[in-house]
Parts: structure tokens; C-alpha cells; sequence
């Protein structure tokens, strides 16, 4: 059973996708709304006993207030912080796309019957590897989930932005918004006051769904972000797909 929800994507690594992607996630459960978070994928993680531990999916099963195991948010992790195709290849294993699919239809056939939206974060930007024969873009559109485009504020987001929903819109994407986000304490420059306006102006009919000063508080980010309905922006992939089929 398909649920609605996003898929959050990043301009780039480092961009904060994880903590906005866990804050949407917060807002709709003080909403009542149940919720399920799923990075299919994730780089950089470590060894703990005879699991793995991974920052990112830690965030997002925070954001739930319930202890969920870590493979069903993160089913696929690697050590080493590159892009997942190439962690697997220098591990002498092949990722292909039939895996990636496979892995993340198997966490969202466990979240079914647990939640009414979901939370999907991707990893990197649009067009990382994830696969030997695919990227995120190629998984996003078999998800077929609107997509949340966070970007960091400051010089060259402009770029970064563009290009991104450029490239989701030509895959046929839904684009839900962007959020452009402080990734790292606020440097207070002209980019950074310009960048929402100047970006309004060239998104046409794709919105700016917030502007999102530095926190290291997730509390800030969620009230940052109770003023958009998360809910009504997420919606059923729109045919049968191998994700979602």
C-alpha cells in the first residue's frame, strides 16, 4: 500500500537535509500525524558491536519520539563518506539499482502499516550515485514523492538551486518548494539577504516554503517550520512504480 509523502533533497551535501527533513517529521507528529522517516541510503557511518551507527538516521528517529531500529530508516549504509556506488565499489561490491530499489520497497512495505505520510531523505544532491547504473534523481522518480529542495543560504545558492529543480522538473518531479537553510552559524552577508527574493523571481510557481536562520536546536526548526502544512504538500505517487507498485 503506496503512502503520500516527500522526498527532501539537498543543493549538495552539508546543506542540512537531515535536520530539516527530521523537523518536517516533527511537525507532523505534534499534528497528530503518523508519521515514518526513511533515508534508503547513507554514507559515513561507523561500526557499533555487530550494527552500524549513522548520525543521520539517529536524527530522524528523534524526530519520532520512538525507538525504531536503525535498518528501517537506513536500510543502506557504508562506512567511508562518499557517494554510495563508489563506498561499495572500493568495499569489491556492486550497488546496482535493482538492490537500491529492492531495499527501499522493503522499508516502505514495513512503515505501511505503521504511518499515514512519510519523510524520505536522499543523500547528497540530485544526481549522486547511489547505484553503479543509477542516481538519487533516478530513485526519486520512481518514488514519485513531491520533493523538498533544501539549500544553504549564501554565495552560490543561486546556481546550486536552479540547477537542482532544473533537473528535478526535466525528470517530471513534483517540486513542492524550497527551504533555503543556515547549515552553519549566519555570516550575515548580502547573498544571504537576497538569495529568497532573486531565487522567488526566477521559481516561477515553485514557492519558497521557508528561510531558516542558523539552529542547533531542533526545537527552533520545527516551530521554524509548523507555518507550512506539510501534509496537504505531500502526496501518493501518481502511478504504479517499482517503489510504490
Amino acid at each position: 500500500m503506496a503512502l503520500p509523502g516527500l522526498i527532501v533533497i539537498g543543493t549538495d551535501t552539508g546543506v542540512g537535509k537531515t535536520r530539516v527533513a527530521a523537523a518536517i517529521a516533527r511537525v507532523l507528529r505534534e499534528e497528530g500525524r503518523r508519521v515514518g522517516v526513511l533515508k534508503p541510503l547513507a554514507t559515513g557511518a561507523t561500526r557499533a558491536g555487530d550494527d552500524w551507527r549513522c548520525d543521520d538516521a539517529e536524527i530522524l528517529g528523534e524526530a519520532l519520539g520512538v525507538a525504531i531500529p536503525r535498518e528501517r530508516i537506513t536500510p543502506l549504509v557504508f562506512e567511508e563518506p562518499l557517494a554510495p556506488s563508489v563506498a561499495a565499489r572500493r568495499l569489491g561490491k556492486s550497488l546496482d539499482r535493482e538492490h537500491v530499489e529492492r531495499a527501499t520497497r522493503e522499508a516502505l512495505a514495513w512503515w505501511a502499516g505503521r504511518a499515514e505520510v512519510m519523510i524520505v531523505e536522499g543523500i547528497g544532491g540530485l544526481l549522486t550515485p547511489v547505484a553503479d547504473d543509477a542516481t538519487l534523481a533516478d530513485l526519486a522518480v520512481a518514488l514519485d514523492y513531491p520533493a523538498v529542495v533544501v539549500a544553504r543560504r549564501g554565495l552560490g545558492t543561486l546556481n546550486h538551486t536552479l540547477l537542482s529543480v532544473e533537473a528535478a522538473l526535466r525528470r517530471g518531479l513534483r517540486v513542492a518548494g524550497v527551504v533555503l537553510n543556515s547549515a552553519q552559524p549566519d555570516a550575515g552577508t548580502i547573498a544571504e539577504a537576497t538569495n529568497a527574493f532573486e531565487l522567488a523571481r526566477r521559481l516561477d510557481a515553485i514557492p519558497i516554503l521557508a528561510e531558516l536562520p542558523y539552529h542547533d536546536d531542533p526545537a527552533m526548526l520545527t516551530i521554524a517550520l509548523s507555518c507550512v502544512d506539510w501534509y496537504r504538500r505531500a502526496q501518493l505517487p501518481r502511478h504504479s512504480t517499482p517503489i510504490n507498485g
